[in-house]
């Protein structure tokens, strides 16, 4: 099998899972007791958190989450007054963002360009003295566009706004700026375990709980956590910070091999310069991606045309970036990263090009 969906998960890496193991096979204390195995398991929760805090910004703290969807509905629903996002956002926040609204908050979307980025100058004016929230992705999951995040977080500072980052497909592959007030991150996509999550606050920031209960984490999140997987969290991110320039340029290889690898009859979705380059969206003229993907069963990658692996729903980012049905039905999004080779990824290219033309041919 080749693996080419690096924005749907990816490896677990092998020094997350030496992390975690110990948690699993022999030291199973609770980590919120006060007896020694506790306090032991307390500390491993620790230099996880120190671990993940190392790639955020200066002068905030992590509380663990089950994963970045818990984390977002909690940055959201926590805080107050009319919130404005954009219209590429993960469903994590256009549904939650959503359900606010029916509550009766104000929440603005903004539209984007045709290379997925926000219009500066319509965020200037919907982004009004009074509202709450402003919440911006860093890396959209789907077309791999990296915003403006700097300068909206400047917007939301200056009419009193709290700045909420989505940074799960950033996080451990570019930097996060120092603007945002709440940064969500996912531990599974920088190869570490699924099942846990964060949320960055910077200091000052309070937050309404999302979960009630014993209130464990600094922030207030209810819950028992869990050592193994903060474990491997910690051990993913410590990792990714050591391998910071070397991932970063090994993803910028491989995408700019795969561009010139692909041919003509391909369009690139999305900008092609601001952009984290482990994501390859494309498009080709009447491509059944349904039959590509059949034909195809031992390389893993998405059709693009949904915004999640499985979920059946049609993207709203491409729509959002004015693909008709059509375009949309014909895309396909390759993930690729630390542990893709330049060799298995053309390979790859080659099959998809050959099933690609044998559907024209056929036609």
């Amino acid at each position: 099998m080749t693996y080419l969906d690096y924005q749907a998960t990816t490896p677990l890496a092998p020094e997350a899972l030496a992390a975690m193991l110990p948690w699993l096979e022999s030291q199973h204390a609770n980590p919120h007791s006060a007896h020694a195995p506790g306090r032991a398991a307390k500390a491993a929760v620790e230099v996880a958190r120190d671990d993940v805090a190392g790639l955020m910004p200066e002068g905030g703290a992590v509380s663990f989450t089950s994963g970045a969807t818990e984390a977002l509905n909690w940055a959201i629903k926590g805080t107050r007054g009319p919130i404005v996002t954009l219209a590429t956002e993960h469903a994590a926040v256009l549904d939650t963002v959503e359900a606010e609204a029916r509550k009766g908050r104000e929440a603005t979307v903004l539209p984007v360009g045709g290379d997925g980025l926000v219009d500066l100058a319509a965020a200037r004016a919907a982004i009004r003295p009074g509202t709450g929230l402003v919440a911006a992705m860093l890396v959209n999951n789907e077309i791999g566009t990296i915003q403006p995040v700097e300068q909206l977080a400047e917007l939301a500072h200056a009419a009193g706004a709290l700045f909420l980052c989505d940074a799960v497909q950033g996080f451990g592959r570019v930097l996060i700026p120092e603007g945002p007030d709440l940064v969500a991150v996912s531990a599974h996509k920088i190869h570490g375990p699924k099942g846990v999550g964060a949320l960055w606050i910077r200091d000052g920031v309070t937050l309404e709980p999302l979960l009630h209960g014993g209130g464990q984490e600094p922030a207030g999140r209810s819950g028992t956590l869990s050592p193994a997987l903060c474990a491997g969290f910690g051990a993913a991110a410590r990792l990714a910070k050591q391998r910071f320039g070397a991932d970063h340029a090994h993803a910028e290889q491989l995408f700019r091999a795969a561009l010139a690898h692909i041919g003509a009859d391909w369009t690139l979705n999305g900008s092609q310069g601001e952009r984290y380059h482990g994501n390859l969206n494309i498009r080709r003229e009447g491509l059944d991606v349904a039959r590509l993907m059949s034909d195809l069963r031992d390389i893993a990658f998405s059709a693009g045309s949904a915004c999640a692996s499985g979920s059946g729903r049609p993207s709203h980012v491409l729509r959002a970036i004015g693909l008709g049905d059509a375009e949309a039905r014909s895309s396909i999004r390759l993930g690729f990263g630390r542990y893709t080779t330049e060799e298995e990824l053309m390979a790859a290219l080659d099959r998809i090009n050959a099933a690609a033309r044998a559907q024209k041919v056929a036609a």
